[in-house]
C-alpha cells in the first residue's frame, strides 16, 4: 500500500502501537536493573551498572547503524517491490552483526580500560563496572544482531513480532534480575548475567520470527549479497548513521562521566533519572518507527505526498505522547525515584532535578520524530552533519553552563542538545522532500 489514501491514522497506530509496547519494556528493565541493585542501599553499585551499561551501549550503538540503516534500506526496496533485495539485505546485516560482535569481544580489554580513563570513576565502581561489563560482552554478536533482525522486522511493519521479541528478552531479564540478585546475592554480576542469558535467547527467537526469509534462495544469493554497488551504498548509509550514533551517545557519555566528577551520589541520582529519558525516547520511537516504515515506502515508490503524510500523521501523535510523558513525570516523579532506590541521600539528589525530566520529552519531540523522517529517507549524510553541530552546541553549552551551575548546568546543556537536534533537521526537511522525484538517487532499488 503505497498510495496517500492507504496511510491513516489506524495504519499508523498498527505499526506504532507494538513499538511503543516494545520499546516500553526496555527503560523498564533498566528501572528494574538499577532498583535491584538499589536495595542494597549503596550508591557505589548503583553507579556500577549505570557507568557499565552506558560504556557497552556506545561501544553498540556504534553499530546501531544496522538497526536504522537496515530499516531505511529494507523499506524502501520495499517499496519498491524488490523482494530480492529485501532477503539479501537479512543476510547483509547478520554478516555484518555476528563480525562486529566478535571484534569487541577479542578488543574487551582495552575498551573497558579506554572507557574509565576517559573520566575514571572511584575504585569501588570501576571494579563492579568492569565485572559487569567482563559477562556482559560475551553477549555482543547476539545484541548487534537484534539490531538487524529489528530494522528488518519494522521496515515490513512486522511490529507485533518486535513486540514479542521484546518482551520475550526483557520479561526474561526481569525476571532473572530478581532471581539472580534478591534471590541468590549475586549482586552487579547477577544483573549482567541475567542481561548475557536474555540476549542470547532473544537473537534465537529473532531468527525464528524472521525464518519465511530462509524458505526462499533470495538470502543466500551470493552475488546479490555480496553486489559491490549495493554494498557500497549500505556502507554510505550506514557509515554516516554511525558517525550519528558516535556523536550522540558521546553526548550521554560525557554526560555521566561529567556527573561521575560530582561524587558517587550525583552520578547514581542522575543514572536514575536517566531512565525517565529512556521512557520518553522509546515511547516516542513507536512512531519514529513508524515514520521510517513509511517514510521510507514512499521514497521507494518515489511519492512525496505519502512522504510528507507519513511525517505529519506520526508527529501527531508523537505529540500526544509527549504531552502525557510530560503530565507523568510531573504528578509522579518522585515516587518513581523511590521506587528505584533505597538510598536516601540519592532520592534526595534525584528529586532536585525532576523538573528537567518534565521539560525532555516536549523539547525533543521534534528531534525524535524527524529522527524517524530521515533514517526512512536514508538522508543518512544530513544526519551526520545536523548531529555534529548539534554536538559542538552541547559542548559549548556544559562548557559555559557547568562551570557555573554544575550538576544543574550539565542538565541544561543536554536539553540545548535536543532543542539544536531539532532545529537543524526540520532546516533540512524541504531538500529531503525535493529529492524524491529527483534523478539520480544514491538509493538502489533494482
Amino acid at each position: 500500500m503505497t498510495d496517500a489514501a492507504a496511510l491513516s491514522h489506524r495504519r499508523v497506530l498498527k505499526i506504532a502501537v507494538p513499538i511503543v509496547l516494545a520499546n516500553a519494556t526496555v527503560p523498564i528493565l533498566g528501572a528494574v536493573d538499577t532498583g535491584v541493585v538499589g536495595q542494597m542501599g549503596l550508591a557505589a553499585p548503583i553507579g556500577a551498572v549505570g557507568i557499565g551499561a552506558v560504556i557497552l551501549s556506545a561501544f553498540y550503538w556504534m553499530f546501531g547503524f544496522l538497526r536504522m540503516g537496515t530499516t531505511g534500506l529494507v523499506s524502501q526496496a520495499h517499496g519498491a517491490g524488490n523482494r530480492p533485495e529485501v532477503m539479501a539485505l537479512f543476510t547483509r546485516a547478520l554478516l555484518i552483526a555476528l563480525s562486529a560482535g566478535t571484534v569487541l569481544i577479542l578488543l574487551q580489554r582495552p575498551l573497558f580500560t579506554a572507557g574509565f580513563l576517559v573520566s575514571p570513576a572511584s575504585e569501588q565502581v570501576e571494579q563492579l563496572a568492569t565485572s559487569y561489563m567482563g559477562i556482559r560482552i560475551w553477549s555482543a554478536p547476539a545484541t548487534i544482531a537484534l539490531y538487524g533482525v529489528t530494522g528488518w522486522l519494522i521496515a515490513l511493519e512486522r511490529t507485533r513480532s518486535v513486540l514479542l521479541l521484546q518482551l520475550w528478552m526483557n520479561g526474561m531479564n526481569i525476571g532473572l534480575d530478581l532471581w539472580f540478585v534478591l534471590g541468590l546475592g549475586w549482586g552487579v554480576e547477577g544483573v549482567a548475567l541475567a542481561t548475557f542469558i536474555a540476549e542470547w535467547s532473544g537473537f534465537g527467537l529473532g531468527l525464528y520470527l524472521c525464518r519465511d526469509v530462509f524458505a526462499t534462495p533470495a538470502w543466500r544469493a551470493w552475488a546479490r549479497v555480496f553486489d559491490r554497488a549495493r554494498l557500497r551504498n549500505m556502507a554510505l548509509v550506514n557509515g554516516d548513521i554511525m558517525l550519528r550514533s558516535v556523536l550522540l551517545q558521546a553526548i550521554f557519555i560525557s554526560f555521566l562521566f561529567v556527573a561521575a566528577g560530582f561524587g558517587d551520589v550525583p552520578l547514581a541520582a542522575n543514572q536514575i533519572l536517566m531512565q525517565f529519558l529512556q521512557i520518553t525516547a522509546f515511547a516516542l520511537d513507536g512512531f519514529a518507527f513508524a515514520a521510517e516504515a513509511l517514510v521510507g515506502q514512499a521514497m521507494g515508490a518515489g511519492t512525496v505526498v505519502l512522504l510528507r503524510r507519513s511525517a505529519i500523521l506520526t508527529g501527531f501523535w508523537g505529540l500526544w505522547v509527549v504531552l502525557a510523558l510530560s503530565l507523568a513525570f510531573l504528578l509522579f516523579g518522585a515516587q518513581i525515584v523511590d521506587l528505584m532506590t533505597t538510598a536516601e541521600d540519592v532520592r534526595a539528589e534525584a528529586r532536585i532535578y525532576l523538573p528537567y525530566m518534565a521539560a525532555a520529552p516536549l523539547l525533543g519531540l521534534v528531534a525524535w520524530m524527524l529522527d524517524g523522517v530521515f533514517i526512512g529517507a536514508t538522508r543518512s549524510r544530513d544526519m551526520r552533519n545536523m548531529m555534529l553541530l548539534s554536538t559542538m552546541i552541547y559542548g559549548a553549552s556544559a562548557w559555559l553552563l557547568v562551570p557555573w551551575l554544575q550538576n544543574h548546568g550539565l542538565w541544561l546543556a543536554l536539553l540545548i542538545s535536543f532543542v539544536a537536534r531539532g532545529v537543524t533537521l526540520a532546516w533540512c526537511y524541504p531538500a529531503l522532500e525535493a529529492s524524491v522525484m529527483r534523478p539520480g538517487s544514491e538509493n538502489l532499488q533494482n
